[in-house]
């Protein structure tokens, strides 16, 4: 009879810990979670149009998220775009601030907020400080978002209004080696309405416990007339971009 007890006892405990242990690996999503970030690229590029003048950037951010799915953020790096050829401009740093709200109803997710681009300085024509809403959708591998700008667009004259459509894919093909596509349309309203392009991006990214490296390919069909600076370079052109990412 005691040796039925005991038996009995060691069958219920072999049922009881394993189902505990697995409660205790299932920690309770955090309320707050604060993060940072920062990344050595070879090139600052933006929505296919290159930011530095084809020289290297460091770039860093900070963000804050909820457990309700409200977050915060901001995130800088050195640009030259706007001094290149132009003594009259003091300019070397982009700083975004955003927030929002992010959620998933299923498998679907969805994003929603506010991204002010602010660039310090000084002797700007029309001002390039730009605001835009934004709002996104993802399912599986692919993802969707259109920016809204509330305000002109980076400079551009009379381009309130203007909007930029994203669609993006990363696909898994081993654990942490990620492939990535990418097209965008940008529309630029008004006058400069020339400037608007679209812009393609195939790259690879690989995870190295934390420090993500990646390895893509740019191009836009942007016209010349727009986007060539001061140094004769277009900024729209094709190339290679190397980025070196370590969140903390």
């Amino acid at each position: 009879m005691r040796k039925t007890v005991i038996a009995s006892a060691l069958i219920a405990a072999s049922i009881v810990l394993p189902t505990m242990a697995n409660a205790a690996d299932a920690a309770p999503t955090p309320e707050h979670t604060f993060t940072s970030n920062v990344t050595l690229a070879s090139e600052y590029i933006y929505r296919g149009i290159g930011q530095t003048n084809r020289k290297p950037a460091v770039q860093g951010g900070v963000d804050y998220a909820h457990s309700s799915g409200v977050y915060l953020g901001a995130w800088g790096s050195n640009v030259s775009w706007l001094s290149d050829g132009s003594s009259t401009v003091s300019n070397s740093l982009e700083m975004d601030f955003y927030g929002g709200f992010k959620n998933a109803v299923g498998d679907f997710g969805y994003d929603v907020g506010l991204l002010q681009y602010f660039y310090p300085g000084s002797g700007y024509g029309n001002n390039p400080n730009t605001l835009e809403g934004y709002i996104g959708g993802s399912y599986s591998i692919l993802s969707l978002k259109y920016s809204h700008a509330f305000s002109d667009l980076f400079g551009w004259t009379d381009s309130k209004g203007s909007g930029y459509l994203d669609l993006s894919a990363t696909y898994e093909l081993t654990p942490g080696l990620n492939l990535v596509g990418h097209v965008g349309r940008q529309k630029v309203k008004g006058d400069n309405s020339g400037a608007s392009y679209t812009d393609y991006k195939l790259g690879v990214t690989k995870d190295f416990s934390g420090t993500v490296v990646g390895l893509s390919y740019i191009t836009t069909n942007a016209s010349q007339n727009y986007y060539t600076n001061a140094f004769g370079k277009d900024l729209g052109k094709d190339r290679i971009q190397l980025t070196l990412t370590r969140t903390f």
